[in-house]
């Protein structure tokens, strides 16, 4: 599992509409020393992102009104956060859905249910790389 120091003070953003998985991912995350911040939809994401400024962003693919991947546009749209990494989380695991992914903008793509192991390995992979791009 990855070094728990180096995660430290990274903010996390959580977009799922299932409470039950925004409350797991929050939990590993903030024992890592994440900053979360949970939203329950892409609408309740874009109004918080803009102030909250996440260093990587959890998407779930299906939710109502609007969902993963029409987030993870526009996300990747708004040249501010361009670079942000969006990890897209989804049940299914088909090729057909990670190539959607990737087509909206999508950096990696997680399948529910994760583990700790999984989210935490996922996010200090981000961590490393943002460490050692600003150097």
């Amino acid at each position: 599992m990855a070094e728990i120091n180096n995660l430290t003070g990274l903010k996390i953003m959580v977009i799922d509409d299932s409470n039950t998985i925004r409350r797991s991912a929050e939990i590993f995350l903030r024992q890592a020393g994440c900053e979360v911040m949970p939203a329950g939809d892409g609408f309740a994401a874009m109004a918080k992102i803009v102030d909250w400024v996440p260093d990587l962003i959890f998407v779930d693919i299906l939710m109502p009104r609007l969902d993963g991947y029409q987030t993870c546009e526009l996300i990747k749209k708004n040249t501010r956060f361009r670079k942000t990494p969006v990890v897209l989380l989804s049940s299914k695991d088909g090729l057909f859905d990670k190539a959607r992914g990737r087509l909206a903008g999508a950096d990696e793509y997680l399948t529910k249910p994760f583990t700790k192991t999984s989210i935490i390995d996922t996010v200090a992979r981000y961590a490393q790389r943002k460490t050692t791009t600003s150097l």
